[in-house]
């Protein structure tokens, strides 16, 4: 694989770990800044909106932008915002820096797809997307927790800090090592553009990445509790697991994309069906302690083996006039999954059946993905049969 896409993997990596640390430093900015662990814990809120928001606002802004500029200002973006963060003296300045760093991140990852596929042969387009997500994966395994210890050591401000150098040395990266030609910019018309939205298929790819997807965090969001109160495990074993979470992620980022360099669509309706087992089962593992840490490495393998065939799926489905922007709207559809789906295990465990129910729930919400994807194919192959049956009629 071509250096140029390990730089992609660095700014994967640094902006990984600003989405996710916040979880772990909530106690010391809500001290701090004199806020509530609640109002704190609205610096992750505030950051999914703005990715949703962020990333078709950035890239309809940068259409007529050489895609490595764009790479390069999101990335200048990304960088001013964990430094604004790092020095900001109240709640509504961090939060305001916080939505400004999230603006770069579903467009970042979104461009970051069309130039992956772009640096590789037709038969390794998906491995490398799931290379340039393999510095989410790291971020998770690795930068969180040390970014968390950094901010309990030294203060949640010295994450940012960190992070901000981050953003530095990824620019400077990126810069050195992605071609100017690579993935070069299209004569853009923000009409033609948006007609991609139109495309059934595309559509129906976003839903999928939606619903398939919102299982994962409607257990994710709650692994704490479930470990602690279901499981019966100690809190100190919750950082352990996560790290198993983490590695299962890698490695079923990695598989996935292999697996959908060959067979795109059976690895995409696969990997849902596997997430959805796993998740139905691990209401029973549960109960077991070494079943729940074992279904845990297995969910991250599950949930990340169907982020590259579901990126990789809309990028088909959207070639030509618009890519950018499709792709970087189904990393907005990630984050709506993401978010809808810790919405919806809140609601279980507020108003019932509960929060040993919130697994089973997921595989439910995780099938019906599947029962979206299954329709998108059978519209494409009516789309694709039916001109050969006319001309064979001579209709």
């Amino acid at each position: 694989m071509p250096l140029a896409l390990y730089a992609l993997t660095a700014g994967a990596f640094g902006i990984g770990v600003t989405e996710f640390v916040i979880m772990g430093l909530l106690l010391e900015v809500s001290t701090s800044l004199g806020v509530t662990i609640s109002a704190a814990g609205f610096l992750i809120s505030g950051y999914a909106l703005g990715v949703v928001a962020g990333a078709p606002l950035l890239t309809i802004l940068t259409s007529r932008w050489p895609r490595k500029t764009v790479l390069l200002v999101l990335m200048a973006v990304f960088t001013a915002g964990n430094l604004i963060s790092a020095l900001a003296p109240d709640y509504a300045t961090l939060m305001a820096a916080r939505v400004l760093t999230s603006f770069a991140h579903g467009s970042f990852f979104g461009v970051g797809s069309v130039v992956a596929t772009s640096l590789v042969p037709e038969n390794r387009k998906a491995s490398a997307i799931a290379i340039m997500f393999t510095g989410l994966t790291v971020a998770t395994i690795l930068g969180v927790p040390f970014g968390t210890w950094l901010g309990q050591w030294l203060g949640w401000r010295a994450t940012f800090w960190a992070v901000t150098v981050i953003g530095a040395v990824a620019f400077a990266v990126i810069a050195l090592l992605v071609p100017r030609s690579a993935a070069p910019k299209e004569e853009s018309d923000l009409r033609r553009d948006l007609g991609v939205l139109s495309r059934s298929s595309v559509l129906v790819g976003f839903v999928t990445t939606i619903i398939g997807y919102a299982g994962v965090f409607a257990i994710f969001t709650y692994i704490a509790p479930m470990l602690t109160e279901i499981t019966g495990f100690p809190e100190a074993v919750v950082s352990p697991a996560l790290v198993v979470f983490g590695v299962g992620l890698l490695l079923g980022n990695l598989v996935g994309g292999k697996l959908a360099d060959r067979w795109l669509a059976p690895t995409l309706i696969g990997s849902l069906l596997a997430l959805a087992i796993v998740s139905f089962a691990m209401t029973f593992a549960l109960h077991s302690k070494i079943g729940a840490i074992a279904f845990v490495g297995m969910l991250g393998a599950a949930a990340f083996a169907t982020v590259p065939p579901l990126q990789m799926w809309v990028l088909e489905k959207a070639k030509g006039a618009g890519q950018s922007l499709a792709s970087s709207l189904n990393i907005a559809a990630f984050n709506l999954g993401n978010a809808g789906g810790a919405w919806l295990g809140g609601v279980v465990i507020d108003h019932g059946p509960g929060l040993g129910a919130i697994p089973w729930i997921a595989a439910l919400v995780t099938s019906a993905g599947v029962a979206v994807a299954l329709t998108g194919l059978r519209l494409d192959a009516g789309r694709k049969t039916g001109p050969v049956a006319a001309q064979a009629t001579g209709c």
